[in-house]
């Protein structure tokens, strides 16, 4: 229940981007509706692509390729649906790009901070 308000807030923050991107923005009581249920099946989808990585006897490979496909796929279709991006090639590839390079970052700093935790692990057992 803790994180229950990060859709609302979420939607909040796009929405704050679009009123300075997008001239004349305004949004209908459908379209907050839709921002704020999307951004929770985001959430869900977030945390249940998860499983992907506890699968023991899949090679890193594939766990990382079905944990960024769904993960693609869902903002993709979230991004899409809620037209905060149009859907032209030129803005899919950006956002493929961007989206991508966003990932390996996150990831590569995630397993740098577990080998150093395993590090300082092990010294300890020692």
């Amino acid at each position: 229940m803790i994180f229950g308000g990060f859709g609302p807030i979420i939607a909040g923050i796009v929405f704050f981007i679009l009123d300075f991107t997008v001239p004349a923005f305004s949004l209908s009581g459908c379209e907050v509706l839709l921002a704020v249920v999307s951004t929770y099946l985001l959430a869900f989808v977030h945390a249940g692509a998860s499983v992907f990585n506890q699968i023991e006897h899949w090679p890193l490979a594939r766990s990382l390729a079905c944990h960024l496909g769904s993960l693609y796929l869902a903002y993709m279709l979230c991004y899409i649906v809620n037209s905060w991006i149009p859907f032209e090639p030129i803005a899919v590839a950006l956002f493929t790009a961007a989206f991508v390079a966003t990932y390996f970052i996150i990831w590569f700093v995630i397993v740098l901070s577990i080998k150093a935790a395993s590090r300082k692990m092990s010294e300890k057992l020692k």
